[in-house]
């Protein structure tokens, strides 16, 4: 029997992985378009524009990550940071969250308490689009079988992690899919939700300190710099100081000036061209979003948003400038921190996926962004440097490329103080963690959604203080 189900799991992982979020979320999407009385024409439209969309933001990442790539790690290394533990990136945590039997079974338990949270009411963010971000939860739940040898210890952490994700995406789902402009949507991946309350009190309180007055938005930039200002001229300087920094030790050759040139082109690039590709995976929404208003009025439930790929988010103007910003100011950060032993590298490119948080919440504020996201990497690298020994244990042991006895880490998925706490949490109390986690979910939800109206207003106010004429 164990040998079907671990048959059954590892087929159901590898059809996932095949086909990728390109063709999975539109087939969702078909369905769930089918589902709302749209007809089969209009949701095959739907299906379409979200394929063509995805496919459009998979061409346009995939061909700039590996110009920015090299002049990071050259970056890194001529900053001579000695740091032991080396960031693989985000695609190690995949071998890591399969390697048990407790993280292949949430990969089918996982989609149907999902299915179940939403058609039952609990929550109005459709989760099962994410169906690939399933790794996520099966990462730390796997850390924890390992340490523990407890399936159904492990089980009961992912499902309560994933009550955890739900609340926190329905915090930011008006504010992401107003600010991103995508009509009842939002990115359902649980590494982007870890710094939500982060965000939410670190945007107050520098609202509080009047950081809103520092207008370091897209549309102000443009307005006070003219041309300069524009985001594909900013894009271009961004790359240009990137490639300048990943090439300081040799200027002197034709090489060097060759790739500072070429990322600041590809930077511009896809601020020139993200925005277009932007606007047709909204297009697939046009049907739904109305579709799905109507469907929660009739049946009294609130307004219903459908979880999408992160890489949506990728490339808009302040997420991507943030973004940037962020890189060398990361390496300060690894540099100077006492305690970490983490040498953030693969995943640096990784960034923009990863503060959606913060710039949806400061409503595209640069500064604020830059300031909330750099804090919260202090607290993400130390957990990243706690959890090290476990996740090397594991990847070293199933790795065919890696070093016996090297530390190694994901620098954007293991970053997570919350998620990572309460999987430290978990490791050293067992039952105890996961019924006291249970119940502080259970309290916070509950006053969530008796307040939620009053919560989501109060958010917008304090994202709108960025608009406000001074």
């Amino acid at each position: 029997m164990a040998t079907i189900l671990d048959n059954l799991l590892q087929g159901m992982s590898m059809v996932v992985a095949t086909f990728g979020s390109m063709i999975v979320i539109p087939i969702i999407l078909f369905f769930i378009s089918l589902a709302f009385g749209i007809k089969a024409n209009k949701a095959l439209q739907t299906a379409l524009f979200a394929g063509i969309g995805l496919t459009g933001y998979s061409f346009l990442i995939g061909a700039y990550l590996p110009i920015v790539a090299p002049v990071i790690e050259n970056m890194v290394k001529e900053a001579g940071v000695n740091l032991p533990i080396m960031d693989m990136g985000w695609q190690v945590t995949a071998i890591v969250a399969y390697s048990t039997r407790a993280g292949m079974i949430y990969l089918a338990l996982g989609l149907v308490f999902q299915l179940v949270l939403f058609l039952t009411g609990w929550t109005n963010v459709f989760q099962p689009s994410g169906l690939w971000d399933l790794y996520s939860y099966a990462l730390w739940g796997s850390l924890v079988f390992i340490i523990t040898n407890n399936m159904l210890l492990s089980v009961a952490f992912m499902l309560v992690l994933n009550l955890w994700a739900t609340t926190f995406y329905e915090m930011l789902a008006k504010r992401w899919s107003k600010y991103y402009k995508y009509p009842n949507c939002m990115i359902v991946q649980l590494h982007n939700v870890d710094p939500v309350p982060f965000a939410i009190f670190s945007n107050w309180l520098l609202n509080k300190f009047g950081a809103y007055k520092v207008r370091w938005k897209p549309d102000d930039l443009r307005d006070r710099l003219g041309f300069m200002g524009d985001p594909i001229a900013l894009g271009f300087i961004l790359g240009f100081v990137l490639g300048f920094l990943g090439n300081i030790n040799r200027l002197g050759t034709l090489a060097a000036w060759g790739q500072i040139m070429l990322v600041a082109m590809g930077t511009a690039a896809v601020m020139a061209i993200f925005p277009r590709v932007a606007a047709i995976f909204a297009q697939a929404f046009t049907h739904l979003s109305a579709a799905s208003r109507k469907f929660a009025v009739d049946k009294g439930r609130e307004e219903i948003y459908i979880g999408v790929d992160d890489a949506s988010g990728y490339g808009e103007a302040a997420t991507l400038i943030t973004g940037i910003v962020l890189i060398p100011v990361v390496l300060l950060i690894a540099a100077i921190l006492p305690g970490n032993r983490v040498l953030p590298l693969v995943d640096l490119v990784a960034i923009p996926f990863i503060i959606q948080s913060f710039i949806a919440f400061s409503n595209g504020n640069i500064f604020k962004s830059i300031l909330s996201a750099a804090i919260w990497f202090v607290g993400g690298l130390l957990i990243a440097t706690a959890t090290s020994p476990i996740f090397s244990d594991v990847y070293n042991s199933i790795a065919t490329n890696a070093t016996a006895g090297s530390l190694v880490t994901s620098f954007a998925i293991m970053n997570k103080p919350i998620w990572g706490g309460f999987t430290l949490f978990v490791m050293n109390s067992g039952w105890l963690a996961v019924g006291v986690l249970f119940v502080v979910y259970l309290v916070m939800t509950l006053w969530y959604k008796k307040n939620k109206v009053k919560v989501t207003d109060w958010l917008e106010k304090q994202a709108e203080l960025d608009v406000v004429e001074e």
